[in-house]
């Protein structure tokens, strides 16, 4: 029995941690192994419908003016997020969980009048960020995770006028984000990591909606083509390393919100509906459908 009680507090101990750090490991990994957040949703966008299922996501002003969110999850879970002004007129937040966990964030300005924020998860461990301002006049980030380790986001102005920036993460890790800007005017990125160098090179169409070409470390392509519909919306196409092609459709609906249909290279989608509420609050609910059988 002590064996399984011992056990029990160490995977409560453990998911508690992730859940703090969910954001700053994320954020981490991707900017080693990608290149900007706009392309990387070429991975994620091939595997759209793998699983079918709706989830959801409603927001509500609250009597103080800030918005709070319930999150339903494809297998019913819920999740609140009651956000309040503290004292200070930061927003904090108290997030309670489908298994009932709370968490809060607890948001507070800095001496340079900067806002910094505590993380505190259901068993009391917290996570700290810290914005400061560098000597080039761009803020940085430091987040210390319940553990002690960090995480910096070191943020400068390179020769051409353009911000890039060091991500380095708790293990030493570091990925450099090297802006410059193309002949023809627009901004491409070069991300070198642990794992190699990501180029995306981004170009303007003759329709004038900006493309991308992003080559990974192992020299593989991705594209992502962006083209005005009959709405007259931006709709893009993207076609993955392997080549299977992700489209994304998006369209008004009657109530003047932007949906989209994400079709995935195997046939499986996702129906993203917006709907906006009498308070101008945005609720959105996602019907996702698995690839038709073979």
């Amino acid at each position: 029995m002590k064996n399984t009680t011992t056990r029990r507090r160490t995977i409560a101990a453990v998911l508690d941690f992730r859940a703090i750090v969910l954001a700053v490991a994320a954020a981490l990994a991707f900017a080693i192994n990608s290149a900007d957040a706009r392309d990387r949703s070429v991975q994620r966008q091939q595997s759209v419908g793998h699983a079918g299922g709706t989830s959801s996501i409603q927001r509500q002003r609250g009597a103080d003016g800030v918005v709070d969110a319930t999150r339903v999850g494809r297998h019913g879970g819920t999740t609140s997020v009651d956000r309040y002004r503290d004292g200070a007129g930061a927003t904090d937040a108290r997030i309670t969980g489908p298994r009932g966990g709370v968490s809060g964030v607890d948001r507070t300005r800095g001496n340079d009048g900067l806002v910094d924020k505590s993380v505190t998860g259901p068993n009391g461990r917290t996570a700290m960020t810290d914005r400061t301002r560098g000597s080039d006049g761009l803020i940085d980030k430091t987040v210390t995770g319940p553990n002690g380790k960090m995480a910096t986001t070191d943020r400068y102005r390179g020769s051409d006028g353009l911000i890039d920036k060091t991500v380095t993460g708790p293990n030493g890790q570091s990925a450099v984000f090297d802006r410059a800007r193309g002949a023809d005017g627009v901004v491409d990125t070069t991300v070198t990591g642990p794992k190699g160098t990501t180029i995306v090179d981004r170009s303007r169409g003759a329709d004038g909606f900006i493309d991308s070409v992003r080559t990974g470390p192992q020299g593989l392509l991705s594209t992502v083509d962006r083209s005005r519909g009959s709405d007259g919306l931006i709709d893009k196409t993207i076609t993955g390393p392997q080549g299977g092609v992700t489209t994304v459709d998006r369209a008004r609906g009657s109530d003047g919100a932007i949906d989209s249909l994400t079709t995935g290279p195997r046939g499986g989608s996702a129906w993203l509906d917006r709907s906006r509420n009498a308070d101008g609050t945005v609720n959105r609910t996602v019907t996702t459908a698995p690839p038709p059988s073979r």
